[in-house]
């Protein structure tokens, strides 16, 4: 019998090494060609270490994501500016995200690059995670660019992340994780529930130009943001999100669930809402404390989780990455590495537990 699949998010903290290399190349004082190197060498350590973990399914760690998870798409770019949107945190501070000022949209980076890299050294399958289109909406201005109408912008959009997904696709990404934090946020922003729709419906046209085979190894991953121990959206029930957040047509949904106060109250309302050919994996582990899970309490969380999912379409994840944003040093590697051994050895008890088989 198949057991219960787990897989991760995707950032993993840099080393202090890596992270005041970048530091020393944002201020010229590293070659570029010495900072690739360093970067390919922490590319290589994390997986090496990722793999000893256990787990099944690794990613890159992101170390390759120069500033954040989110606007890679646009590192370089000549027409953005400063004074975009900006990603407000419970403790105050803010991370912010350029605007463009003129078209035509392209990627400067594509995740495909992120993911070949990896592949040099794992063996393990890996998952890729890309940004979604409905946060990549917000690098637009509010008011409209000459000769560049929103609409075509769009358009833009929709085609630069097909391109990527496919491309993650083609060259053996396991799963393509699209990381849409901004979900619950928009709860957040707009109660009336308008932001929230015209994202999914976004999200929507993306996913449409797959087929549902191609669906079922595209993810889409919720939380209320994780950044230097703190939350964007934490205090959003997500009874607001999620009946909307399961239209989406993807074949997975990777959620925070273990920092939630309440998990079966929100465990009814997904067992409610998923669809015959979804899977849900719960985030039996929380990045932001810095203890680390036990094992026996990670298979504790999933068979509570059990009571509600069905077996066949239950996984577990962690809630968040571990540094999405580069510079966070909130949570050490040592760490990051110990809470996804015990995600692993924990869910591996808990398919013990409901008799089944080693995954």
């Amino acid at each position: 019998m198949e057991s219960i699949p787990t897989e991760p998010i995707g950032s993993i903290p840099r080393s202090p090494a890596l992270i005041e290399a970048r530091k020393a190349f944002l201020a010229g004082q590293l070659g570029q060609a010495q900072f690739d190197a360093l970067c390919t060498e922490a590319i290589r350590d994390t997986i090496e270490r990722f793999e000893a973990t256990g787990s099944p399914v690794i990613t890159d760690g992101e170390q390759g994501k120069f500033h954040n998870f989110a606007n890679y798409t646009v590192d370089g770019l000549s027409q953005t500016r400063a004074g975009g949107f900006v990603l407000q945190f419970a403790d105050g501070h803010g991370r912010p995200f350029p605007l463009l000022t003129s078209g035509p949209f392209r990627y400067t980076v594509h995740a495909d690059r992120f993911l070949e890299a990896a592949l040099r050294y794992a063996r393990r399958p890996v998952k890729q995670a890309v940004i979604a289109p409905s946060f990549q909406s917000l690098f637009y201005p509010p008011d409209e660019l000459p000769g560049y109408p929103r609409e075509r912008f769009i358009e833009d959009v929709l085609d630069a992340h097909e391109t990527e997904v496919r491309n993650c696709l083609l060259r053996g990404a396991y799963k393509v994780q699209v990381d849409f934090t901004e979900g619950r946020l928009a709860v957040k922003l707009d109660p009336s529930g308008d932001l929230l729709r015209n994202f999914i419906h976004l999200n929507n046209l993306a996913l449409a130009r797959f087929s549902p085979e191609e669906r079922q190894r595209i993810g889409i991953h919720t939380c209320p943001g994780g950044d230097c121990d703190s939350t964007h959206s934490a205090d959003v029930d997500y009874a607001e999100l999620l009946p909307m957040l399961f239209e989406l047509q993807a074949g997975n949904f990777y959620m925070e669930l273990a920092r939630e106060p309440d998990r079966p109250r929100v465990l009814r309302i997904v067992r409610d809402l998923l669809k015959p050919h979804q899977r849900v994996f719960v985030g039996v582990i929380d990045p932001l404390d810095p203890r680390v899970e036990s094992p026996e309490e990670v298979r504790d969380r999933v068979l509570e989780a059990a009571e509600f999912i069905p077996i066949a379409q239950l996984g577990t994840t962690d809630d968040c990455g571990f540094a999405p944003f580069s510079d966070d040093v909130s949570t050490t590697r040592d760490t990051a590495f110990a809470k996804i051994q015990a995600r692993v050895e924990g869910t591996a008890l808990a398919a013990k537990a409901l008799g089944l088989g080693r995954g």
